[in-house]
């Protein structure tokens, strides 16, 4: 019988769960009635008139996003008070009933057209909770309403990277929605099959907070119970101590010993830019700064999670000149970090390695579908990276190959002293997708990675010292 981190790594990830993984870094724009009426949260009685950008801009948004290094945007295209950004046919509470250019406007197409000029993926957010539709509460014809808005965002905007499914239902409303979730998913499988579902969904799981933590070691296959099922069910749990998505290990052996079920469920860290989702003109300076920005990257990104950062345009349409330029300094600095790798012009050599189509070499390949896989056997596998002169470098990054699975445990970083000898710089446990070790700058000719622990076998498809 085998145990149950090996039936955990047969879990692997599909196609659109590995396309959402390599964009990485996005945004969402919060951006709808709670900018003009001041409150985050709309009771959905708000004038449409009330709508009204000064200056819209959605290239503007592209731009700020492509400088700060994202690959996409996410749009929240229904918040909770029901107001919809596009022209949609089912309910007059919409940009059609504003003034806002005489009422032809269409904020979705705008901000989908502006993604594509710009290179960025182009997302789209839809709240099921809705303060303002009367047949909300209603049951079936409610979601007919719902399947209607996912029909028209995912036939008339072009491809979607995803579609952020925001899972709460309002607890102080009189009338509420039991969500029909299997037939959500199912129009979107159906209208956009690539598209991930993410935060209330079967692709992606949020990380369990609003703050960016990550867990020190973040798995992507965990057991099956925790996720949710294509008809919108859940499997029931083989253990009887059950986890929580909320729990501080998901994955390692111990945390799944008494499992036999498991799912490819990787994780999205969703952050405001600022204190709040949506625009508040009386937040003038809780802006992250960048030195908060890079250790929020490293910290999600860098940890095999996605980060999507939430940008709050004003009344105007406009992102505030100083979150601009902090992302602009940002993603500067993002190039200056990782643009050269080290390990380019250096000679990589392992301990071990499974085939020469799966040589240590592989790594220099400039693209993720090579890869190095160390022979059956080698119980602690090494890379050894050898400089032509000293280099100076301050960080380290790993990847798995995860079309594969997830199954490296734990691993530690050397680096050869002035006095020839080999010193622990760095480490961790998982790497995942990928794993961004920092270390003090420091000069050397060689760096040393040990991999002490892993499931059956692994492969690493990523290396880059800088």
């Amino acid at each position: 019988m085998k145990k149950a981190y090996e039936l955990a790594q047969l879990a692997r990830p599909s196609e659109r769960q590995l396309r959402w993984q390599e964009t990485e870094f996005y945004a969402l724009i919060s951006y709808g009635m709670p900018v003009f009426t001041g409150k985050q949260y709309g009771d959905g009685h708000t004038p449409a008139s009330m709508f009204w950008p000064e200056d819209m801009n959605t290239d503007a948004w592209c731009e700020t996003a492509k400088k700060a290094g994202m690959r996409g945007i996410v749009l929240t295209c229904k918040h909770y008070d029901g107001f919809c950004l596009w022209p949609t046919a089912y309910t007059d509470y919409s940009v059609k009933s504003s003034n806002w250019l005489d009422g032809e406007g269409d904020l979705v197409k705008m901000t989908a057209d502006s993604c594509r000029r710009y290179g960025l993926k182009f997302g789209v957010y839809l709240a099921p909770w809705d303060r303002h539709e009367p047949t909300y509460g209603s049951g079936r014809p409610y979601d007919d309403f719902f399947c209607h808005l996912l029909t028209e965002l995912l036939t008339g905007y072009g491809d979607v990277f995803c579609v952020w499914l925001d899972g709460i239902c309002g607890a102080d409303e009189k009338r509420a929605q039991d969500y029909d979730w299997g037939r959500y998913y199912q129009t979107i499988r159906t209208l956009m099959p690539e598209a991930a579902i993410c935060f209330r969904g079967p692709d992606v799981r949020w990380c369990g907070n609003e703050r960016g933590f990550t867990r020190p070691a973040e798995w992507s296959c965990i057991p099956a119970y925790l996720g949710v099922e294509e008809d919108g069910s859940s499997r029931p749990a083989a253990s009887k101590k059950k986890l929580s998505l909320m729990d501080r290990d998901l994955g390692s052996r111990k945390a799944i010993r008494d499992e036999t079920a498991f799912l490819w469920y990787p994780c999205e860290v969703s952050v405001p830019m600022r204190a709040h989702w949506f625009f508040d003109s009386n937040d003038k300076y809780s802006s992250k700064t960048k030195d908060k920005l890079i250790k929020l990257y490293l910290n999600t990104v860098g940890n095999n999670a996605c980060l999507m950062l939430g940008l709050s345009p004003d009344k105007r349409g406009a992102l505030d000149d100083t979150d601009t330029q902090i992302l602009t300094s940002f993603g500067r600095d993002l190039e200056i970090f990782f643009g050269f790798n080290l390990v380019s012009g250096a000679t990589v050599t392992a301990s071990s390695e499974y085939s020469p189509d799966c040589s240590a070499k592989k790594l220099l390949a400039d693209d993720r579908k090579h890869f190095w896989r160390p022979a059956e056997g080698d119980k602690k596998p090494e890379l050894t990276v050898e400089f032509q002169q000293e280099e100076l470098f301050d960080k380290i990054m790993l990847g798995e190959h995860i079309a594969d699975s997830q199954r490296i445990e734990a691993f530690e970083i050397y680096a050869l002293n002035e006095k020839g000898k080999w010193k622990q710089i760095s480490g961790g446990e998982t790497v995942g997708y990928k794993k961004i070790c920092g270390t003090d700058p420091m000069k050397t000719k060689a760096v040393r990675i040990v991999f002490t622990e892993y499931r059956s076998w692994f492969e690493l498809d990523k290396l880059q010292i800088n």
